[in-house]
């Protein structure tokens, strides 16, 4: 993005796996008070939160119906009424993008039902647009009056998702109505560490009297424990009051939604994959509120209680396993090897809290072992904090477990961790200069040939072209795994055109976990994409482009110019 200083106002939006919200500053507040921040609220049916769920409801038409908590009860009420048939209710669906390998602009997603779906591109898409239309409703019901084109946009995604995932919802952002010059996509444990910067030392709980972020020189591990995925990076704090990336950002799908996959994992094992199966697509609204209601049960629990209590959809169940296993719903648990962990009592089942945490377990090991592994490392032997964010964070479970692990770090968690994303991503909208410098996550490349030479090269690779020799499929470095890269850093590559008359040209860029690999087809290699620079006009002679890849920032980019005339020459990274 331009950084022009035309805009009035930044506003963040935090498009996360379970719940969804945005916050926003004016410009001048910033100047003043930089944590003068305002965050949306959404009513819920008993009291108001900071976030909504991400859930989208669309109509027969495939039009945008609801979205959030109002989504969630208008689907509730068409399940009451029975009158859902044609509709299509989406939920947490931004996972799609962290688990899907091959993403496309024309990928489909299936709704909760199953039965039907859509492009995920229009269900982004349709779900950034409202939220972006919230906020300008908002501020017009303030008589605040900013014009799309006036506020500076910043879509938060986690570190380690690939330049597909990064490029398709910056694609849905653009096509939701956000211009591409006001929209900067923002990394989510930097733009936590960036809030934390700002928050003093009694809003960083854990932190000891003297303890400042701010002190150059401080190393510490950023922890973003979000609903889908962790996401860890580590930052030491530099001279000029920036950030720079000391570790690549790593993370696994380990967020919250784990513990919910696995508590349904254990509902197959008790009553059944049939029944469970049946539940969700003979009687959905018994299933939304059995979702529904682990949520609330995860966020209200209490440690200092030995049981812990979940109310199930009793009738639904019950008669499924009556007509399934020709037995009720007590029998068969009492039949079940969990009968001496579970109780059934009403339309409630309970069970220890020492029973209930094994539902997190799994989840907590793979965050510890991660963390593990980074702080292992000998360049990281002077992080002395662990900064603790996301909405995971705040549970009691995993704040003891990474306690009692790293008991020679201090653990530090701000006031309202689930917020520290987004309020930074806010933060930095109006400077996005506040991060140095980064961690390539993986090796970019260029496939290319090169003159033959049998001491150096794999015979397969041999080809011969306009009569030479030559060796084909080398992987031409542009930048290589674990490099520290400037923000902004541009790597030069130059091109020819090969053929009379040539109205464009494409370049074959690829990724590797490999450090330095020699060849585009090994492996650990994958095609990334194949920018196409386009002429505007053509020539008889070879033509010569020079090629600036720009890297370091948190979405690769690409620029072209004609060497002969020094113009500009369109180039587009079509990652999607």
């Amino acid at each position: 993005m331009e950084d022009s200083r035309n805009y009035l106002m930044v506003a963040a939006i935090d498009f996360g796996t379970t719940y969804s919200g945005y916050s926003f500053s004016m410009r001048n507040e910033f100047a003043k008070d930089p944590l003068q921040i305002h965050t949306a609220m959404w009513k819920t049916r008993h009291c108001t939160s900071v976030k909504t769920p991400t859930c989208l409801l669309l109509d027969g038409k495939r039009e945008f119906v609801a979205f959030g908590y109002d989504a969630e009860n208008q689907w509730a009420e068409l399940l009451l009424e029975e009158e859902h048939a044609d509709y299509l209710y989406f939920e947490r669906f931004k996972m799609n993008l962290h688990n899907n390998k091959n993403i496309t602009s024309s990928m489909m997603l299936e709704d909760i039902t199953g039965t039907k779906r859509m492009p995920a591109f229009d269900v982004f898409k349709l779900s950034i647009n409202f939220l972006v239309t919230h906020l300008l409703d908002l501020l017009k019901t303030r008589g605040n009056i900013v014009q799309q084109d006036e506020v500076k946009w910043v879509l938060t995604v986690p570190a380690i998702w690939t330049d597909k995932a990064k490029r398709f919802m910056r694609s849905c952002a653009e096509a939701a109505g956000i211009q591409t010059k006001n929209l900067i996509v923002a990394l989510e444990p930097e733009t936590a560490s960036i809030f934390c910067q700002y928050l003093p030392t009694e809003r960083l709980n854990g932190s000891v009297p003297g303890f400042a972020m701010t002190s150059e020189g401080t190393e510490y591990m950023v922890v973003d424990l979000g609903g889908g995925t962790a996401d860890i990076t580590v930052h030491p704090k530099v001279a000029n009051g920036r950030l720079k990336e000391i570790h690549r950002a790593m993370g696994n799908d380990c967020g919250g939604t784990s513990v919910d996959r696995r508590f349904f994992k254990l509902c197959e094992q008790i009553f059944g994959e049939k029944i469970m199966k049946s539940l969700k697509e003979d009687s959905p609204l018994a299933y939304l509120d059995l979702v529904r209601e682990f949520e609330i049960v995860k966020k209200t629990l209490e440690i200092n209680k030995p049981k812990v209590t979940i109310t199930i959809p009793f009738v639904a169940l019950n008669t499924m396993c009556q007509e399934v296993h020709k037995k009720d719903l007590k029998s068969l648990l009492k039949s079940s090897t969990y009968s001496g962990e579970i109780t059934l009592t009403h339309d409630k089942i309970r069970m220890s809290l020492e029973f209930f945490k094994k539902l997190y377990t799994p989840t907590i090991n793979n965050v510890l072992t991660l963390m593990k592994e980074i702080l292992g490392k000998k360049t990281l032997k002077g992080v002395t904090h662990l900064l603790l964010v996301g909405g995971f964070s705040d549970c009691q479970f995993i704040k003891d477990a990474v306690n009692k692990e790293f008991l020679e770090k201090r653990i530090i968690i701000p006031d309202e961790a689930s917020l520290s994303v987004l309020r930074g991503a806010v933060l930095f909208g109006h400077k996005p200069e506040y991060i140095q410098s980064r961690i390539m996550r993986c090796s970019y490349g260029v496939k290319t040939n090169v003159p033959w030479d049998d001491r150096k090269y794999d015979k397969k690779h041999y080809v011969v072209m306009e009569k030479e020799k030559r060796c084909d499929n080398i992987f031409s470095l542009i930048v290589g795994k674990d490099e520290s890269v400037k923000a902004g850093m541009v790597v030069n590559k130059s091109f020819f055109t090969p053929f009379e008359h040539q109205d464009k040209m494409d370049i074959m860029v690829y990724v590797s976990e490999e450090t330095t690999p020699s060849y585009v087809d090994d492996d650990t290699c994958a095609l990334l994409c194949t920018p196409t620079i386009t002429f505007s006009d053509t020539c008889e002679d070879q033509r010569w482009v020079d090629v600036e890849f720009v890297l370091g920032n948190t979405e690769i980019d690409i620029k072209a110019h004609d060497r002969k005339s020094g113009e500009a020459i369109s180039a587009t990274f079509n990652l999607i």
